[in-house]
């Protein structure tokens, strides 16, 4: 028998080490494809458990940059979500010394908004001062209506909001309406100022579905998913605002511990900086259900989600588990 010689010795190592590397380069293709999937897949699941509700999702690992979604260029009502870019806004301003933190607002009993507002259920007399400082809480925080529509007039309307975002290269969220131009949506009323003098109930009813419809239909106060996320990114990174101010803003975000909804998902140890958006319910549809936060494990690893139900028919058992069972798949991929 005879041995191959040096040589032919040295071209069958480089084949087998090429191989070897092939089968390596391969392993890590597939393992790398394998660790993507189950997420996407669960993403994909979640969105088809929603149906017929429409359900967007950007989530986005800042470590590696790799992000994964659905429906996450589709525009979505944000609802109260609107409240952290419209605090950016407010605190560009601040930063730029257009206003102060401490400088007070004046709100009268006209002022007062519906739904969530610690203000009006404690409100006194017929005007009260708060500072821009205060005000920022509770519209953050509390997510009160009433603090969110002074500090929109403060800063020169829903517009000034919008023209902050394009400033800073965000183009898919737009602010178009405060909390009582929504809530005017919702009213069904169009162009009218007030409902119909003796309006039946019935009459009311339907006026009220036809608020959920215009709502649904109106492209105003919506965010895509990813836009969403691009938003907290910036936050996050520094590229918004002041090193001071992101850290206020986060700080107001952390804050927020009411309603559960990704936090509900989340293993202990993992901070959540979010906010919410809710809507009114009517004739068994729930407008929007939403939250959109900054997740940070204990070795410092971020990650973005952004989620948005819309249109749903599930009840707010059914809408909350979503979200926790979504916090509970980023967590697993994140561990």
């Amino acid at each position: 028998m005879s041995y191959p010689g040096p040589r032919a010795r040295a071209v069958i190592l480089k084949i087998c080490l090429a191989g070897l590397i092939a089968c390596a380069s391969f392993a890590g293709r597939a393992e790398s494809l394998q660790a993507t999937q189950p997420l996407q897949a669960g993403l994909d699941a979640l969105a088809k458990r929603a149906r017929p509700a429409t359900f967007g999702i950007e989530v986005r690992d800042l470590r590696t940059g790799k992000s994964w979604g659905v429906n996450a260029g589709k525009p979505l009502p944000m609802m109260s979500v609107f409240k952290a870019p419209v605090a950016a806004a407010v605190l560009a301003k601040a930063d730029n010394g257009e206003i102060s933190l401490d400088q007070p607002v004046s709100i009268t009993r006209k002022d007062l908004r519906g739904g969530a507002s610690r203000i009006a259920r404690n409100f006194r007399g017929d005007s009260m001062t708060f500072t821009v400082r205060q005000l920022l809480e509770d519209m953050v925080s509390q997510s009160d209506n009433t603090a969110a529509d002074r500090l929109i007039a403060l800063i020169g309307g829903p517009q000034a909001v919008t023209q902050f975002l394009r400033l800073k290269g965000i183009e898919g969220m737009r602010v178009d309406l405060d909390e009582g131009g929504v809530e005017h949506v919702f009213s069904g009323l169009g162009d009218a100022s007030g409902p119909p003098v003796n309006e039946t109930r019935s009459a009311r009813e339907a006026r009220l579905r036809k608020g959920m419809e215009a709502f649904l239909a109106d492209p105003r106060n919506r965010s895509t998913p990813e836009t969403a996320a691009d938003f907290l990114q910036k936050l996050w990174q520094g590229k918004l605002l002041s090193p001071a101010s992101a850290k206020r803003l986060l700080d107001l975000m952390y804050g927020q511990t009411v309603p559960v909804r990704l936090r509900a998902g989340l293993p202990a140890g993992v901070r959540l900086a979010d906010k919410c958006g809710t809507s009114v319910t009517r004739g068994g549809i729930t407008g929007a259900f939403n939250d959109i936060g900054v997740l940070t494990w204990p070795d410092g690893h971020t990650v973005i989600v952004a989620a948005f139900l819309s249109g749903s028919r599930a009840s707010r058992e059914e809408r909350t588990k979503l979200f926790a069972d979504l916090a509970r798949m980023v967590a697993a991929r994140f561990p």
